[in-house]
């Protein structure tokens, strides 16, 4: 999952990113309005954490942007004011949930958990492809039923991978997704894990197929004709 979130209080925003790091997902953080606006016209996340109070432009009109370009990315709200009608205001804008400051960090990713299970079905449902069951809930893969041991950087190239199973994935679409935009890790750590990957799921009925200069796609292995 690649998550945005856009918060001004650079501890709290750093907190918050290194919680969702440390479970695979790529994260990118901005602390200013206007940049954020501008970020969102261009480039797109699976989930936005998004303060209401910020410098420049405030979340509520990010929010209000966001939709009036229909993007549908689910949005979940900061906010340290008690006033019922902001709350109000960022639903009625498109929010999809919202948490007072100071809150737990647990509830948040149980929170953003939630959003992304309820606004994408197909992050409940179970994917099988060969022997190789992904369970994207559980977040675990299992091959023959046997569930694998897997550092969560290659669970979560696994998931990029699965979730875009018989297409092209990019390498820079795979440092996206497992360090966030602009990161500064080459791309040969990608090779890396990659490699690591495939050895763990050989003889599963799936393989990942590398596309020359392209990226790689996953997909089930065709059976020899007999």
């Amino acid at each position: 999952m690649r998550i945005l979130i856009v918060e001004d209080n650079h501890p709290l925003a750093d907190g918050i990113a290194k919680s969702f790091r440390a479970d695979g997902h790529g994260v990118d953080t901005i602390y200013d309005g206007r940049e954020a606006d501008q970020y969102l016209s261009q480039e797109s996340a699976d989930l936005i954490i998004l303060d209401i109070n910020l410098p420049g432009l405030s979340g509520l009109q990010i929010l209000k942007n966001l939709r009036q370009r229909n993007t549908q990315t689910p949005v979940l709200l900061l906010t340290a004011r008690a006033k019922l009608t902001d709350k109000v205001d960022g639903l009625d804008l498109g929010a999809d949930d919202y948490l007072e400051k100071p809150f737990d960090l647990a509830e948040l990713r149980a929170r953003a958990r939630a959003l992304m299970r309820r606004v994408d079905k197909q992050l409940n449902e179970v994917i099988r492809l060969g022997q190789l069951e992904f369970d994207p809930v559980a977040r675990q893969i299992k091959i023959n039923d046997q569930p694998l041991d897997i550092p969560r950087r290659e669970y979560a190239l696994a998931e990029i991978l699965i979730n875009g199973r018989d297409r092209i994935i990019s390498k820079q679409q795979i440092l996206d997704h497992l360090y966030g935009l602009d990161s500064e890790v080459d791309e040969k750590a990608v090779e890396l894990y990659i490699h690591r990957l495939r050895k763990r799921i050989a003889g599963s009925g799936a393989e990942i197929k590398t596309a020359r200069g392209l990226g790689y796609s996953f997909r089930i292995t065709k059976r020899k004709s007999s």
